[in-house]
């Protein structure tokens, strides 16, 4: 898998990143989820997991990409 490095916000020492891939989907680093609260509303299958990111990492999605039209 080829990642293309599309943006990133740094919060208290921490770099949440979002990546572009050469499989027609988006790899993104973010914080796990150890909240129990959290993981029991999640079905999570073998082979996956959850992480978090801050809302302003989004702002690096490009739009053409992803299907967002402007109002």
């Amino acid at each position: 898998m080829k990642l293309r490095f599309l943006g990133k916000v740094t919060e208290a020492g921490n770099s949440p990143t979002l990546y572009d891939t050469d499989q027609d989907m988006y790899l993104i680093q973010g914080w796990t989820v150890e909240d129990p609260e959290a993981l029991s509303q999640l079905a999570l299958p073998d082979g996956e997991t959850a992480v978090v990111v801050p809302k302003a990492l989004m702002k690096h999605l490009p739009k053409e990409e992803h299907g967002a039209t402007d109002a």
